[in-house]
């Protein structure tokens, strides 16, 4: 009996999917290594929400691989241990915040229009990532008075550029008579503050006032406040 040639080929899509590849279709699972940007960002984004509850001493790896749907040797493919995630989620976090509002703050626009929109930009990238400012804040608290070599590298990196931009806004103001004389080291942090510390008692609000302070409406009024105070409180 004659037998067909192809009776006994291996079916490679069946073969190549068994092996955590591409199936014939081009699909590949997430957790496995075939999706490496899409596996990564879930990663990091279940590790914001994670390191935010919890802080780095306190976060479980094998949390976050299941809230990001991958197991932990993916993980740990990449990032190597919880140092090196907790890392690359600092660098997300001020990364998004350097990419929202340094295209602002380097535009041609006169100081009035450019403050207004780097405010804008800065509490819209917070307001779409509200557990960023617990991340921080927590890693903040645990540097002490000199700052964890972390924090140095973060204030290196995104920090200073940021805030070299910010005082050359100020001074191109003063100098029109667009704004009072203030300080960079009084408006900035005064600024963070404002625009920080909302969302950080966020969770306390809901509890003591019986309102959801994240609710669309109150995020559109909280902006509007935002921008109406620090206006008042710069602009001549």
């Amino acid at each position: 009996m004659k037998v067909s040639a192809t009776a006994h080929r291996p079916d490679r899509s069946r073969r190549s999917a068994g092996r955590g590849g591409a199936s014939r279709s081009g699909t590949h699972r997430l957790g496995t290594r075939g999706r490496p940007e899409e596996s990564r960002a879930a990663i990091l984004k279940a590790a914001v929400a994670e390191f935010a509850e919890h802080g780095i001493a306190g976060a479980r790896t094998d949390a976050i691989a299941r809230a990001a749907h991958v197991n932990k040797a993916l993980l740990y493919y990449y990032f190597k241990d919880k140092d090196a995630l907790y890392e690359a989620v600092l660098d997300h976090v001020f990364s998004g915040l350097r990419a929202r509002v340094m295209p602002v703050l380097e535009s041609k626009l006169p100081p009035r229009r450019k403050m207004l929109e780097y405010l804008g930009a800065y509490f819209d990238y917070i307001a779409a990532n509200p557990r960023f400012p617990r991340v921080v804040q927590g890693e903040w608290m645990r540097s002490g008075a000199n700052g964890s070599a972390r924090m140095q590298r973060v204030a290196r990196k995104y920090f200073r550029p940021i805030f070299g931009k910010l005082a050359q806004v100020l001074r191109e103001g003063i100098e029109a008579g667009e704004f009072r004389p203030v300080n960079p080291m009084d408006f900035v942090p005064s600024v963070v503050g404002v625009i920080i510390f909302y969302f950080s008692a966020a969770p306390l609000m809901k509890t003591l006032m019986k309102l959801e302070p994240l609710s669309e409406k109150r995020i559109r009024e909280r902006r509007a406040f935002v921008l109406d105070f620090i206006s008042a409180a710069l602009f001549r």
